[in-house]
């Protein structure tokens, strides 16, 4: 038996419950068969497995309930592919909203059954992967965090890593768009090959093409030998374009050729090479078509995002903070954050995001007086910004105030009804579904 992984089975249909079992066999999968949840109950209590698939009707109760019990229990990793003759709405709304990698109705394709099964296993493969790789991954600052707005985005590099599409990572600065493109590189078949990035607005419009596609000698002032561009370094790894946004429409024409034909000339020169790199893009400007302030080409941009991460700001992940500071105090001779500090590094709104709390940690790290970092080593705006965080609105925009709020009187609603979300919901007059939205957005867990 190959170590492909352990799938366990809950099914109370004898006949489907073997048949199945023989199936993820085939994989060179382990089974584990069980018609009930009591019996898968006591079974993950004293076993592990890398996948579950789940009937939802079962003879003694409702697997929707132990979806919930895993996913609030240390087995929250492990992928759930719901099954049911029953294929309503709101059961795969709620299947898929409490998590669950899938859901696949009876009768079964079974051969489309088996490859939702494969990508379960991935995805737990992976999942085991980032969680050793984390720290290594963090050393650039700021790709850590386990709140739910990260892990929507650690699931997309997931996604992302196992294929060779071009991927376009957008978000604020500061956020760790960079880093993204890295663990995506780091997770990919192209580990081993080269990771080349290259900031498109840092360089002089003049020299983009070149410093891209590379030059021979002598094909303009100043070449005095032939040079190798990004597009040519990145050989079979991975090209970061960072910036693309500020791309000029006539490289951006060119590059569009490039991606679509797979080759490139260096400037001045007839020989075509050919580009085998992934190509990430990166941005903090507007680009989808038709957005007000976007530059980019429409053709480009569909070209450019056949896959699509947007990471969050920090202040939809303040859930993270903790982790990000325990991160940046390695470099400092500082060990620890006060109490009354860390309060107020998590309700300032960080407009720089991630680099500005990695910035703000290490430079009180230095300056505190001891090994704890306390209120008077925190920068001016940080200590003000959480001194009367109902009252200083008037830097905020609109929606960051409404934001706020809603942040606010959703945490009230939820210590008030002792984490009950549904009760949390009707006290706040709105939808379940809307609460679990907002939950997410906000990274309350």
């Amino acid at each position: 038996m190959t170590d492909a992984g352990r799938v366990l089975i809950v099914e109370d249909e004898s006949g489907l419950r073997e048949g199945l079992a023989s199936a993820v066999e085939r994989l060179g999968c382990s089974s584990l068969a069980v018609p009930g949840l009591g019996e898968a109950r006591r079974l993950l209590r004293d076993q592990s497995v890398d996948c579950i698939l789940l009937d939802i009707r079962l003879k003694d109760g409702d697997g929707l309930d132990l979806l919930a019990e895993l996913r609030a229990g240390p087995l929250r990793d492990v992928p759930v592919i719901m099954a049911t003759a029953y294929g309503d709405s709101e059961r795969t709304i709620r299947a898929m909203r409490d998590g669950a990698f899938d859901y696949v109705t009876k009768p079964f394709d079974l051969p489309a059954l088996l490859v939702t099964v494969q990508r379960a296993l991935e995805q737990r493969r992976m999942s085991r992967e980032q969680r050793r790789a984390e720290r290594p991954l963090a050393e650039g600052g700021g790709l850590v965090g386990s709140s739910a707005a990260m892990l929507v985005t650690w699931k997309l590099i997931g996604r992302a890593a196992a294929s060779a599409a071009p991927v376009l990572v957008t978000g604020e600065t500061g956020v760790g768009k960079e880093l993204v493109a890295r663990a995506i590189h780091d997770y990919s078949a192209r580990a081993r090959e080269p990771f080349v990035a290259v900031n498109l607005a840092a360089l002089p419009a003049g020299l983009i093409e070149s410093e891209l596609f590379g030059h021979e000698k002598g094909a303009f002032t100043g070449a005095s030998a032939r040079r190798a561009g990004r597009f040519e370094l990145a050989a079979g790894g991975t090209l970061l374009l960072d910036e693309i946004g500020d791309l000029e429409p006539s490289l951006q024409t060119k590059l569009l050729r490039v991606l679509h034909d797979g080759k490139f000339e260096r400037v001045g020169g007839h020989e075509t090479l050919d580009f085998r790199a992934r190509v990430v893009a990166a941005t903090h400007k507007p680009v989808h078509p038709g957005e007000p302030g976007s530059q980019l080409r429409e053709d480009l941009y569909y070209r450019l995002a056949v896959i699509e991460i947007q990471v969050p700001p920090l202040r939809a992940r303040r859930s993270d903070i903790p982790q990000l500071v325990a991160h940046a105090l390695r470099a400092v001779p500082a060990r620890a954050v006060s109490e009354a500090a860390m309060e107020l590094l998590s309700a300032y709104h960080w407009p720089g995001n991630v680099r500005e709390l990695m910035h703000v940690v290490e430079r009180a790290g230095v300056l505190a007086s001891g090994e704890i970092i306390d209120v008077p080593d925190l920068p001016e705006a940080v200590r003000n910004h959480a001194v009367a965080p109902d009252t200083d609105t008037e830097r905020l925009s609109l929606r960051e105030a409404v934001s706020r709020l809603e942040r606010r009187m959703i945490t009230d609603a939820l210590q008030q009804t002792n984490g009950n979300r549904s009760e949390a919901a009707r006290r706040l007059g709105i939808a379940r579904a809307q609460l679990y939205a907002k939950l997410q957005e906000f990274g309350i867990e």
